[in-house]
């Protein structure tokens, strides 16, 4: 998530506000790496918004996951 959010140059609170989630909710999910506690919901508010700003989030293919623009 922080790398999608670095790629488009979005200010957390910029990405807590096109998700519709509270800042401290995007500042808990990028301070650890892998897991989280966040609510499914919440994740699924935040990769739609920064699906929608233009990345495309790479899965797991034996090279790690990852984020890049949309074409």
């Amino acid at each position: 998530m922080r790398a999608a959010r670095a790629l488009l140059r979005l200010r957390a609170e910029d990405l807590a506000q096109a998700s519709k989630v509270g800042i401290a909710t995007i500042r808990r999910a990028e301070a650890i790496d892998g897991t989280t506690s966040m609510t499914e919901p919440n994740a699924d508010a935040i990769r739609r918004a920064l699906e929608m700003a233009g990345v495309i989030f790479v899965e797991e293919d034996g090279e790690g996951r990852g984020v890049r623009f949309k074409k």
